[in-house]
């Protein structure tokens, strides 16, 4: 079986197409995640490269391998046992933020959609109901986003940005996370500081960017749900499972809350048994699902990439420690 200096489990295309070429100095062997013998290969490559969404990848793969990093080209790193990580002593890195524009422009953009009902007025008017519709969203007058209040749970660098953006377009912030990021730039934001509950129950737009930890699978339960505003948005581009599906849809369906943008999922890809897919006649327009893509455009994925494949060239062939590493 050839040796290779890196396994990658995502296509190489993924990467020229935009514009970022894999370092030509290595013998790269582009690989799916179902490959037969996938872990005799992986123990013969000195790095692996890897999408941060997939199917799991159990530790057995990397064992008794030469394995001398595992680089995600994303945050998240849910898709990779990491106390067997640890225990094989394999580093993992991940590239943190090179999304965050991408997913601010997302939530942004989603909440706008829902608040201004334009989602639901694109439905109306294919089913022929031009005067039914516009009389409607001028007697309800739309909200926009100036003095709108915006609760953004988790304020890591995807977080601060979404913060930022929101608050460009004159909306007041207020956050739950017990150690953000950047205190000065909350400061700059005049952003206030609020227990999980609180900011529930004040905030117009919820916005979730905390990583799927025991301490946040589902955060977001029936009471939680119940807290918020009357008419309020929630917005989940963070991890499936932070957010009670089957809760969600029972309170967009009964009128509590006003939409939901949700671009994540307990198990991917959504299944017709999803809550969020049964009661989706009953929930109407009200909802915007998008299949795991807040994160990706050309401009995030060339970053990410790019900051990835430096760091194998860093391991690899300047013998540094990897950057971004954790675990």
């Amino acid at each position: 079986m050839s040796h290779f200096d890196v396994v990658c489990l995502r296509p190489k295309d993924d990467f020229l197409k935009v514009g970022v070429v894999p370092p030509q100095e290595f013998s790269i062997a582009y690989l799916s995640p179902t490959e037969p013998r996938l872990g005799e290969k992986i123990a013969l490559a000195r790095a692996v490269v890897i999408p941060a969404v997939g199917p799991k990848l159990p530790g057995s793969l990397f064992a008794d391998s030469r394995v001398e990093l595992v680089q995600v080209t994303g945050a998240g790193i849910d898709r990779l046992d990491a106390d067997a990580m640890k225990a094989l002593r394999i580093p993992v890195s991940n590239v943190p933020g090179g999304s965050s524009a991408a997913i601010a422009e997302y939530a942004v953009a989603s909440a706008s959609l829902l608040l201004r009902r334009l989602h639901w007025a694109d439905g109306e008017l294919r089913k022929g109901n031009y005067a039914g519709a516009r009389a409607e969203l001028v007697s309800n007058t739309p909200h926009g986003f100036d003095g709108m209040t915006v609760g953004v749970v988790g304020l890591g660098i995807i977080g601060m940005a979404v913060a930022r953006s929101f608050h460009t377009m004159g909306c007041r912030i207020v956050y739950h996370d017990p150690a953000p990021r950047d205190p000065d730039l909350l400061d700059r934001l005049d952003a206030k500081s609020m227990s999980l509950d609180e900011l529930l129950t004040v905030s117009d737009i919820v916005t979730l960017h905390v990583p799927l930890l025991p301490s946040t699978r589902m955060l977001l339960g029936a009471a939680q749900l119940g807290l918020m505003k009357q008419g309020a948005v929630l917005i989940n581009a963070a991890r499936g499972g932070i957010v009670d599906e089957s809760a969600l849809a029972e309170q967009l369906a009964n009128g509590h809350l006003g939409g939901a943008a949700v671009d994540v999922f307990s198990s991917e890809p959504i299944g017709d048994d999803n809550p969020l897919i049964l009661n989706s006649e009953k929930i109407g327009r009200k909802m915007l699902l998008t299949p795991h893509i807040a994160g990706i455009t050309r401009q995030s994925w060339a970053q990410l990439f790019r900051t990835a494949w430096l760091n194998v060239q860093r391991v690899l062939q300047d013998g540094e420690p990897p950057m971004n590493r954790v675990v």
